[in-house]
């Protein structure tokens, strides 16, 4: 039902309806949403419906989608190749056929559209796609056959036609797709899926549609662009002589005993149980750490795999270049399950696969190497749910002769303020009865909240301080401003709370103009007296960002509960604390006397028991089950992190440096 009528708020040129939904939690199971699976989604939606538009936001974090791709799958394509080199233009082939088919009510024609996007890059990962009535098929089906099938007979028939005996090879198909990104779509009258999920398209039919129209689209397209063609060719002929590198490389490691599950490398500890079920491995960074998960362990369902160095990074090596390296061989030895064409994961002989890194730089990176392993080579351990993240502590804090082991930075800042609220009182201002605990809390957590947003502003050039005071001032994204009464007034509380609060920003000058197109006055608070001079634009992006908001809310917040200034009474002189952000500091600062804070950054700075009490122990450990959200996003993000190319790594870390919240240099 509509909740008012139509009025004017503004002047603008946009047109459209805008429409607001709240998931009703008696009929849905989930009302909070992933932003990654509707991004993922809404961008598949994007590529195979060309020139729709999509934007996409999430006002929880400020993480924001624009979808539009004018290109269609062509540039679906494109997106997959980011952050490597692309061999040749995008390759699209399209068609409509059709067919006969017999139902319960007779014979019906089933109308077939076919499109096909294919490239070829510099790498040696596949990454292929295929959908049907914009569904996407993740088991493939008829469609993905016909494409496969067309792609190997279409490559085979021009290199036999064009290049000399001693270079012609014969390619298969897992020759014909090394280094491929490609869409397939095809959108039929009349699909037949394979299961509850739909991701497997049953028409048989579809098949020979699919084969026809890619080998002789492709062969016509090949032989109309020679110089295309024959980077295509060389690409397939490196594959072919790879592959036969591989198979020796795969032979010579068996003989060795590497590949062969009967055999399992010296430097595996392995557990008493043989149900896999309820076997775990912990991967550990470096012999030390290996040695010490050792002694630490629950011999009976837990066996220790250490990994001395740094893995070779496989974004840049070809499977042959791989199985050479000692650390991959002994890692696919003592998981059982094999590498490309032997990879069985029904013989996965631990169901918990544990990557156990240090906490610091080099740990991080070694995690990456890992994760990269994985990801492209053994991404059914993934999708099955087997791969996981040890957390081992960041800290000790040890006060007298009392021990903890902690977590997170949140979880310190947690421990701190329970100890600090416990000896101390907390009154508002003109207040006679301290603050409860309970509410207490709430009010320093909602001031946690927003030290992190501060942060994360001061790092983009915004002052903070600013618009805490503008939050408390009653600067909202309502707020019309319309008489110069009510700016004035606005200038004298920001002036006010400034001046109890961040006494160093005063003066301060404010600058106001009028945004028509939301009928209200936005202001520009500067300081000019600053060294650095720097300003804040309260317009209507940042007063309905989610970021804004934690500073609304904690104004809020602080008005129902108790109004600053704070006295804090500890037993001495009671001190006089001007708002929430500075009584959280306080507090913190306060119980941080006379504890020894450790952080941990190695997995050998711990004994034995340390280990296990914090990072082993089922009971009390914390792991992260790695899984994947949004497949394309992540192949671009190894592709570009890991990649060979420099340029695209570059700028993606120019436009993340200012995210960066824990640097190690």
């Amino acid at each position: 039902m509509p909740q008012e009528d139509l009025r004017t708020v503004g002047v603008t040129d946009k047109t459209g309806t805008k429409i607001t939904f709240h998931p009703d939690p008696k009929i849905f199971e989930l009302t909070e949403y992933s932003f990654d699976t509707l991004a993922n989604r809404l961008r598949e939606l994007s590529f195979l419906n060309a020139g729709i538009r999509i934007d996409l936001e999430d006002e929880r974090s400020g993480k924001k989608h624009e979808l539009h791709y004018e290109g269609g799958i062509a540039s679906f394509v494109e997106y997959l190749n980011r952050g490597t080199v692309a061999l040749h233009p995008v390759i699209f082939l399209s068609g409509d056929r059709s067919y006969e088919q017999s139902t319960g009510d007779g014979m019906v024609t089933t109308d077939v559209h076919i499109e096909v996007a294919l490239q070829y890059n510099d790498g040696y990962n596949e990454s292929v796609y295929s959908f049907a009535n914009n569904v996407n098929t993740v088991e493939g089906g008829a469609h993905l056959t016909g494409f496969r099938n067309a792609l190997t007979r279409g490559l085979n028939k021009w290199i036999s036609g064009h290049l000399a005996e001693k270079e012609a090879v014969t390619v298969t198909g897992e020759d014909a797709r090394e280094g491929l990104a490609a869409v397939v779509s095809v959108k039929l009258s009349h699909p037949q899926f394979e299961g509850q999920t739909k991701s497997k398209l049953g028409n048989s039919e579809v098949t020979g549609l699919v084969a026809n129209l890619v080998y002789d689209s492709l062969s016509a397209y090949l032989e109309e662009n020679p110089v295309a063609a024959k980077a295509i060719a060389q690409k397939a002929a490196e594959a072919v002589r790879a592959r036969e590198a591989a198979r020796k490389a795969r032979e010579l490691t068996r003989r060795k005993g590497a590949l062969d599950g009967a055999s399992l490398p010296g430097k595996l500890a392995d557990c008493q149980e043989r149900d896999p079920a309820r076997s775990e491995i912990f991967i550990v960074e470096g012999d030390s750490a290996g040695g010490t998960a050792k002694q630490g362990r629950d011999r009976s369902n837990q066996a220790i795999l250490p990994i001395r160095g740094k893995l070779i990074n496989v974004e840049k090596a070809r499977l042959d270049r791989m199985l050479a390296n000692n650390e991959i061989q002994t890692m696919i030895a003592a998981l059982g399950v094999g590498i490309g064409e032997d990879f069985d994961a029904s013989k996965l002989r631990y169901h918990k696969v544990i990557l156990m890194t240090d906490a610091d730089v080099d740990g991080s990176h070694i995690q990456t190497l890992l994760l990269t392993f994985f990801f492209r080579h053994m991404p059914d351990l993934i999708t099955r749910g087997h791969l996981f993240l040890a957390q081992p502590p960041l800290y000790k804090v040890k006060r007298g002769k009392s021990e903890q082991y902690i977590q997170t930075d949140t979880e310190l800042s947690q421990h701190l303020l329970g100890i600090g609220l416990a000896e101390t009182q907390v009154f508002g201002a003109g207040q006679e009865a301290a603050l409860v605990e309970p509410s207490l809390r709430e009010l320093l957590a909602d001031a946690q909240r927003c030290e992190r947003v501060a942060a994360a502003m001061e790092r983009r050039a915004i002052d903070a301080r600013i618009v805490e005071a503008a939050a408390a001032s009653g600067m909202t994204a309502a707020a019309r401003f319309a008489e110069p009464r009510e700016r004035a007034e606005f200038e004298a509380r920001v002036t006010a709370y400034l001046e109890r609060a961040y006494p160093e920003v005063v003066p301060i000058r404010v600058t106001w103009a009028q945004d028509e197109e939301h009928s209200r006055w936005q202001a520009n608070v500067a300081v000019p007296h600053a060294v650095v001079q720097r300003s804040v634009d309260f317009d209507q992006t940042l007063l309905e960002s989610p970021d804004y908001q934690r500073f609304v809310s904690l104004a809020e917040h602080a008005r129902d509960l108790a109004p600053g200034p704070y006295r804090l009474v500890t037993g001495g002189e009671p001190r006089e604390i001007a708002g929430p952000r500075h009584l959280l500091n306080a507090l913190l600062g306060l119980a941080s006397k006379g504890q020894y804070i450790q952080r941990y950054k190695g997995l050998g700075e711990m004994n034995a028991e340390q280990l296990w009490e914090t990072t082993m122990d089922p009971a009390k450990r914390v792991l992260l089950q790695v899984h994947v959200e949004d497949k394309p996003e992540a192949e671009q993000t190894f592709s570009i992190l890991m990649g060979d190319l420099v340029e695209p790594r570059k700028d993606f870390i120019e436009k993340n440096a200012l995210n960066v919240v824990n640097l190690d240099v």
